[in-house]
Formats: C-alpha cells, structure tokens, sequence
C-alpha cells in the first residue's frame, strides 16, 4: 500500500540527506562597515612633561568624537592646551546612516587603542569609516599615498575594460568637484562601479577633485587592467568594481571555475538521484 504522504516524505528526507551533506547553502551577507581595510600607526615621541598621559589625552578625545557621530559624518576636534594638544578626526561614508556612523566610530575608536595603543599619528580605516589623530600642528601631503589594493583577476586587454574604467574614472572626477560633500556612489553604463570621497574639510570643489584625480593616476598606473581596486589618500579615496560577467578575464581562472561548477553540479545530481533512490526503496521496504 502506497501512502498519499509518500512524495512529502520523500522529499522531507531529501531535504535532510541535502542539507547534512551541504548541497543546500544559506547566501549570509558577510560584508560589514565594520571590516578593516588598514592600520597606519606611526610611533612619534610625544612629550609633555609636565601634564597629562598619551592615554589621557587620547581618552578625551574620544569621548568628543564618538557623541558627535550620531550627528555628524565629520567632526574634527583638538583636546589639550597650548603646551601640548592632540588634533583628530573622524569620517563616515557619506551613505551610511547616523545611527550606522556612530556604531562604526565607536568601533573603530575601539580599534584603534587595541590595534595601535598608544602611537601617533595613528589611522585605522573601516570600510564604513575611519580615525585619524595626531600631534597638533603635524602636517602632511593631502595626496600620500597610504593604502592599495589592485585584485589579481585581470581584464584582457582587449575587452574594452580600459575604456570603462577610463569613462568610470572620469565621471568620478566630475562627480566629487560638482557634489558639495565630496561624496560620489555611482554606477558606469552598469558595467562599473566606483566610489569616491574625500576628507569633511575639503567637502567638493577642485582641491578634492585634485585628490580625486591623483587617486585615479595610481589606480590607473600601478593597478592596470585590474579587475577591482581600492586607493586610499591622506585626503580622499577611491574604489572600483566591474560587475560580474562584464569582461573576459585574463588567463585561465574563468575556464578552470566553470570546470569546477560542471563537475561539483555534476556530482550534486547523481547523489540527488541516488537519495531519490535510496528512500524509494526503503519506503517500499517498509509497506512491506
């Protein structure tokens, strides 16, 4: 005798023996505002001698930068006196939300004393944010150079990707000098996407643009064809993406991973039809 629930049993076991086995996965969005991108800590002597600690000084800081992140994407602060004082900032993207700025600066404020201690100048950037403090009165080029990254999946050189990542960059260019905060998210011919900002007090207008641009000079020079990059300025970053599918990659990476899917969803069905098989048969054994 045949039970009417036999397909829902079936496929309930199916759905066991799948998820035992890992055929059946659950895509978690893993990417965070929280991930980092990199540390600068530069240990400098800082005398004061007759007054506060390091610590001290960087304890009051914080405890003026992390309130006003709920306000604020930008805030710049110094805490001390005229013997000794301590210049810092903090910045968010400009799309992240204020209750997500304040997570992310506390965060990385956090972050920051484990990563560097006491150090300075010291810049620890999240994806979502960054810190940056240092002696009052220190100075440095807009346009150093202090973080890149250039992936290594490349486009060939005869697939067009120079002529978008050119078209993307420019845009990008145009975008920061024109926005007032000198925040740019945007999408090329749905082909690229590329990011730019720079630092609160330079908001948009040419000295932005001019960051921008020297940005765009390293991506353009040191990562080449690659297929998604990230540059990061004293006073401005940017990054790029191709969307998946939209240039032949260089090599044989692409081939190797369709080799690889053939034979994984190969295998996926022939253990398929063999748990189909093997509950069959023992339903049958046990109507029996």
């Amino acid at each position: 005798m045949t039970s009417s629930l036999e397909p829902c049993y079936l496929l309930s076991h199916t759905l066991v023996f799948f998820l035992c086995f890992g055929f059946i996965t659950v895509n978690v969005n893993t990417s965070s505002d929280y991930n980092l991108i990199y540390k600068k800590c530069i240990n400098q002597t800082f005398i004061n001698p007759n007054g506060p600690l390091l610590s001290e000084f960087l304890s009051s800081l914080f405890q003026e930068l992390i309130p006003q992140s709920s306000q604020s994407k930008f805030f710049e602060t110094s805490v001390g006196d005229e013997t000794a004082a301590i210049y810092g900032f903090f910045q968010c993207r400009e799309d992240l939300s204020n209750g997500d700025c304040y997570n992310c600066v506390s965060k990385v404020a956090q972050m920051s004393n484990s990563l560097c201690g006491e150090t300075i100048p010291t810049r620890v950037q999240l994806s979502g944010c960054y810190i940056h403090y240092e002696a009052d009165g220190s100075e440095a080029s807009g346009v150093e150079l202090l973080h890149k990254t250039c992936s290594e999946s490349k486009a060939v050189v005869s697939s067009g990707f120079a002529d978008v990542r050119d078209g993307a960059f420019a845009g990008l260019e145009k975008g920061v000098i024109a926005a007032d905060n000198g925040f740019v998210d945007m999408e090329y011919k749905s082909l690229m996407h590329v990011m730019a900002q720079c630092e609160g007090n330079l908001g948009g207008g040419c000295d932005c643009g001019d960051c921008v641009s020297a940005a765009v000079r390293i991506a353009e020079d040191e990562c080449g064809y690659s297929l998604s990059g990230q540059v990061y300025l004293h006073n401005c970053f940017i990054t790029y993406t191709y969307n998946a599918n939209s240039f032949p990659e260089n090599g044989t990476g692409s081939n190797s991973g369709k080799l690889v899917a053939i034979g994984v969803g190969g295998l996926a069905v022939l253990l398929f039809g063999l748990a189909i098989l093997y509950f069959i048969r023992k339903q049958k054994s046990d109507d029996w």
